[in-house]
């Protein structure tokens, strides 16, 4: 896609973050923006600064991870705009901790808006976009989901947030195959960011009552991962502004993998991971190369 004028991009996760950024640059380049989000009263304000860019905006509340909410957004996002031209699945929740200290409803919130929102989206919106395509042979569809350098890797203390993300790139890398079959005109993406300056450290304010852990303490395991998610995301050098101007380059030459840090596979042990699996080695150790990470990690399990 090169002409983005009058067309129309729906993005989840739109009041903060990839998502807010990723609305701006919508906005700039002459489109319609549906912003999504689960917290009402920042969607508001941020729906406000898109409008005053002098987008069309329609702001919808939406829980990612109920398959009702997703429907009713894509049925809203129709009636006013017609199928979207882009949809960034891009709500997502962070938890850490060691894998069997993860509570149920945890595993529970985790899973329902990293890898069910993602999901929903999908089964909601793939559909409109390849109908559009069937009628018209100018129109041009991207999916984009979000999902996390740690989808390409899994490293301690942050089993569930792996877990979803890694199936995050599998749907994303599935879906992108079956395009293939059945259309040239709607592809799909997957962006992997590294440590950005989001919100995501404090995603606690955004979890729902029914799925709180009502008087439970965290462990020292949760606690580590907490503190030790804030430092890292906040000491990010690269800005959310820069992943969603990402975002939009890779739309625009439509390359499947984004990822936020040029050398983020250097850093992390993506070769040595892939190196385990073909040669049936147990997993290689991913602070190899920097031992005090590890050992401050141990320390911190300590409490």
């Amino acid at each position: 896609m090169k002409d983005f004028k009058g067309r129309t991009a729906v993005i989840t996760g739109a009041a903060s973050g990839f998502g807010l950024e990723a609305s701006r640059i919508a906005a700039r380049r002459g489109m319609n923006v549906v912003m999504a989000d689960v917290m009402a009263e920042p969607l508001a304000q941020a729906a406000a600064e898109i409008e005053a860019l002098g987008a069309a905006v329609l702001p919808f509340r939406v829980d990612v991870s109920k398959a009702a909410e997703v429907e009713a957004l894509g049925a809203a996002a129709k009636a006013r705009f017609g199928a979207p031209h882009i949809v960034f699945n891009n709500a997502g929740i962070s938890c850490g901790g060691l894998i069997w200290e993860h509570s149920l409803k945890d595993w529970e919130w985790t899973v329902g808006v990293n890898l069910m929102g993602v999901a929903h989206g999908v089964r909601v919106f793939t559909p409109m976009m390849l109908e559009a395509a069937a009628s018209d042979p100018g129109y041009q569809g991207h999916v984009i989901n979000t999902a996390s350098m740690a989808g390409m890797v899994n490293m301690p203390n942050m089993g569930a947030y792996n877990v979803t993300k890694h199936a995050v790139v599998s749907i994303s890398e599935t879906l992108y195959q079956d395009l293939s079959l059945v259309t040239e005109q709607v592809h799909a993406h997957v962006l992997c960011p590294y440590f950005v300056p989001t919100g995501i450290a404090r995603s606690d304010r955004a979890r729902p009552a029914e799925l709180q852990d009502a008087g439970a303490t965290l462990t020292p395991s949760q606690r580590a991962a907490k503190l030790l998610g804030e430092k890292a995301v906040s000491s990010g050098r690269v800005s959310a502004a820069d992943v969603a101007q990402f975002v939009f380059d890779a739309i625009e030459a439509n390359r499947f993998y984004v990822f936020s840090h040029p050398n983020a596979k250097a850093l992390l042990p993506i070769q040595a991971r892939l190196d385990d699996i073909v040669a049936l080695r147990n997993p290689s150790d991913p602070f190899k190369d920097r031992p005090e990470l590890r050992q401050l990690l141990k320390d911190a399990l300590k409490g």
